[in-house]
């Protein structure tokens, strides 16, 4: 390539972050928190009587980092994906079958081990076509075949758009979330519904801390860095004086949107904590007036601690 040619070409455009890049899940983890009374809060269920256990200091603090442990692979994330592409592939067409049979047959490939994504599946129709099995078809047959503990032929009602602010009314966020992943594959279409409006209802409402510490709280952080709305997270982050998680939600910010003027400003001024906070306020936020107060608030009261 001459030099004309280097000076007059298109700038390449840098790769977005993905959902699992090692970055992006160190920031996600940081800020989804680890509580762990709410990750063992009282669940309901069969009753038992209670064990007790004498232990050393050095016992007890083993067991405290083996529970850390466990805490932290119940905090592993959903996978975040694209929605699959539809599956409509027709593989013949037998006029001499039209009206042989007054519903669909599905043919179902059992083989043991075989994967199910790879698992042959074709519908014959009353017509005479046969085609490849529409992923519900696919979903509902391996369903038949292959039961997942948990899931159902039939989707509950609750996960119906007009149901789950029912759902919600309740703060059952986390409720329904759990469920949705043991119902839907992570990249159908209902699963990325129901996952957008929960995180719509806890956006519109404020209510990120019923998802705080839970193996949700990265998903929904990721989806509102990638829509630039993370205004009313970064609030509630400053307000419960968590500047470390507010300092690693704008950071994901820039790393999204590297593009923006606050990411280029906190990239010249390699700025960090308080004064990246300011910066995003100066160039993106569309709720800077509320940020500031916070801000505000924050430093009085963190200045009048230290003078104490």
């Amino acid at each position: 390539m001459n030099a004309w040619n280097i000076l007059n070409a298109e700038p390449v455009e840098a790769k977005k972050p993905s959902f699992t890049d090692e970055a992006v899940q160190t920031l996600l983890y940081k800020m989804t928190g680890l509580d762990l009374q709410k990750i063992y809060r009282p669940v309901k269920q069969e009753s038992k009587p209670p064990s007790y256990k004498l232990m050393t200091d050095e016992q007890l603090e083993q067991a405290m980092e083996k529970a850390k442990e466990v805490a932290k692979e119940l905090l592993k994330m959903p996978p975040v994906l694209n929605e699959r592409e539809p599956i409509d592939d027709v593989l013949a067409y037998d006029k001499i079958l039209d009206g042989m049979e007054p519903t669909r047959i599905v043919f179902t490939d059992i083989t043991f081990g075989t994967p199910h994504r790879e698992r042959f599946i074709v519908v014959r129709e009353p017509d005479g076509r046969l085609r490849k099995a529409s992923w519900e078809e696919r979903d509902r047959m391996i369903q038949i075949y292959f039961p997942r503990e948990g899931r159902k032929l039939v989707p509950a009602c609750l996960f119906k758009t007009e149901n789950l602010p029912n759902m919600f009314q309740q703060d059952c966020h986390e409720h329904v979330l759990n469920l949705c992943i043991v119902q839907f594959e992570p990249d159908s279409a209902e699963y990325i519904r129901v996952h957008r409006e929960t995180y719509e209802d806890i956006e519109k409402y404020a209510k990120y801390d019923v998802l705080y510490s839970t193996r949700h709280f990265g998903g929904m952080v990721w989806y509102l860095a990638n829509r630039k709305r993370i205004d009313g997270l970064l609030i509630n982050m400053i307000q419960k004086h968590m500047l470390n998680d507010a300092e690693c939600l704008i950071n994901l910010y820039h790393m999204l949107h590297p593009e923006t003027q606050s990411a280029k400003e906190a990239k010249d001024l390699a700025a960090c904590g308080i004064d990246l906070i300011k910066i995003f306020v100066n160039t993106e936020s569309q709720k800077a007036g509320y940020i500031e107060l916070a801000l505000q608030t924050y430093e009085t009261l963190y200045n009048t601690a230290a003078s104490s």
